[in-house]
């Protein structure tokens, strides 16, 4: 698609989601004018919404609802309050916040400030959160009051609760003592510091800027059938990518957050039918605690209204999904991306009927490819690395290295394949991938495998030292509740389906696999 045609595809996007609305003139002209002065900041998002519909409500969360005027002026006298505290454009400020309607308007407030923000990950543990801070030189925190045990090293910088009560001051009182009327635009344009998911070693800081353009809005948008002003529940944290990807598509659609503190899978699709969602963010782990629940239990709640289902974060196998489709309806949507690439293919329904564990093709403006080790193009069927091209992936990390880049293309560390559909596959992790006995093996098409069996729960296979293949395959498997299962009976299902050499040497049994937030499997505490 050449340039010209790329634009008109992008207007036709945008517009079949309602994002080109009519509009009264003199809010067209107000927010015109403003759009100049707020760049592509989030705070504009909260800006236009409320002079485009004052009254409309923004956000809900276990706590009640607020609408675009009452987030828009509550984030404006929690800006002057930052301000106050010493806060300036381009200060870095972490947050370590769970889902509710004072994150959404803490980030607001950071971005009017022109503050660059650093969202940290809520399952950290103290060391971490002291490490990542003051690698990432955090001069302000502001963070849930659940957190304080955690942040006694980071006493010397102004602190703030966002969520609840404490020694430091909170949020709500700062918002109750600070004029709410509109703040003046910073200088500067707010980025925000996405920490990767430290599945194998320390989480590293990846820089974000907001996006650019139209594209990234309709790339999104191109794969989902979304429409502007619904409501959409983001039951996946907004401190990791695909959590933050949702809040800030909202943003442009006017959409209506549904926010819960904690995920609880019953409480999930309790609010999805009670607020009549049509859009649900969820990470695979979710999907999986959803379906765990008794059929009584999920059948108690109507979901009709959900036409979109958006996972991501981690491995979605594909039993998994036609699990979810055939309870809920074909509305599933499987993204595959990282926090370095951002999103790279999407697998509709359909795709996942006809190719379970597919992810999918590249949306609207992304480019993909499966390269060798020099760099050259592999043709259809065949394993390489994957690489990608779009409108947002990552600036480097803030320690200046960076992930490997061919031209335009940035490497998502994952090996995969394409069908003779033009569907991507997800075969590992390239730094997954071991040699036994002289085969190259990639633990995940094990893991899918295994996790194929009645009785498998959830499973994990890594690679480990062997004195006479060089390496081997060890498998970690959760069961469910029922009739046990036995080393040899794993063996004997993996056998049947693949290559000898690649049948796990070694099964453990567990009571559940170790996972960060968004449910990606932390391996280096099974190789430990």
């Amino acid at each position: 698609m050449g340039n010209f045609g790329q634009k008109l595809e992008v207007v036709r996007v945008l517009y079949r989601a309602g994002i080109f609305k009519p509009m009264r003139p003199d809010k067209t002209v107000r927010i015109a004018k403003l759009a100049k002065a707020w760049g592509r900041s989030p705070a504009m998002g909260i800006v236009a919404g409320a002079i485009k519909q004052p009254d409309a409500v923004a956000v809900i969360d276990d706590e009640g609802s607020a609408t675009f005027d009452e987030v828009n002026r509550h984030s404006n006298a929690l800006a002057r309050g930052l301000q106050e505290a010493g806060v300036s454009p381009g200060d870095v400020v972490g947050l370590m916040c769970r889902n509710h309607r004072q994150f959404i308007e803490t980030i607001f407030a950071c971005c009017k400030v022109g503050a660059n923000i650093v969202l940290l990950n809520t399952m950290f543990a103290a060391p971490q959160l002291t490490e990542v801070s003051r690698r990432e030189k955090v001069s302000a925190l502001l963070y849930d009051e659940e957190f304080a045990n955690l942040l006694e090293d980071l006493q010397e910088m102004p602190r703030f609760v966002v969520y609840g009560s404490g020694s430091d001051p909170s949020i709500e009182h700062v918002i109750s003592s600070h004029a709410d009327d509109n703040v003046e635009p910073p200088n500067i344009e707010s980025r925000f510091t996405m920490l990767t998911s430290g599945t194998t070693g320390t989480p590293k800081g990846a820089k974000r800027g907001s996006p650019k353009g139209m594209l990234p809005m309709a790339s999104m948008l191109s794969a989902l059938p979304l429409r502007s002003g619904e409501r959409t529940m983001i039951a996946a944290p907004i401190f990791h990518s695909w959590g933050l990807g949702q809040f800030q598509m909202g943003l442009m659609l006017g959409s209506t957050y549904v926010l819960t503190r904690r995920f609880d899978p019953e409480a999930t699709l309790r609010a999805v039918a009670e607020h009549k969602c049509t859009s649900l963010a969820v990470v695979p782990i979710m999907m999986q605690r959803m379906l765990g629940l008794p059929d009584e239990v999920k059948k108690k709640y109507d979901l009709s209204s959900l036409r979109v289902t958006a996972a991501s974060g981690s491995a979605l196998p594909g039993h998994l999904a036609t699990d979810w489709m055939d309870a809920f309806g074909d509305n599933l949507y499987n993204f595959y991306g990282s926090t370095e690439v951002a999103m790279a293919s999407v697998a509709s329904p359909e795709d996942m009927r006809a190719a379970p564990g597919t992810a999918g093709k590249p949306p609207l403006g992304a480019v993909v490819k499966i390269l060798d080790n020099q760099g050259e193009p592999l043709p259809t069927g065949q394993t390489g690395r994957i690489f990608v091209a779009n409108a947002i992936s990552f600036e480097g990390y803030t320690s200046g290295d960076d992930k490997e880049r061919l031209g335009s293309m940035v490497s998502s560390g994952d090996v995969g394949h394409f069908d003779e559909n033009g569907r991507l596959f997800i075969d590992g992790r390239d730094d997954d991938m071991i040699v036994s006995g002289g085969e190259n093996v990639f633990p995940r098409e094990v893991e899918d495998l295994i996790a194929e069996h009645e009785r498998v729960e959830e499973v994990a296979v890594i690679g480990v030292s062997d004195p006479e293949w060089g390496q081997r395959l060890k498998a970690f498997v959760v069961l469910k509740a029922g009739p046990s299962l036995s080393e040899d009976e794993v063996k004997a299902h993996v056998k049947q389906g693949l290559a000898s050499y690649k049948v796990p040497r070694e099964v453990v049994f567990i009571a559940a696999l170790p996972r960060n937030a968004t449910g990606k499997v932390i391996k280096r505490e099974l190789a430990g």
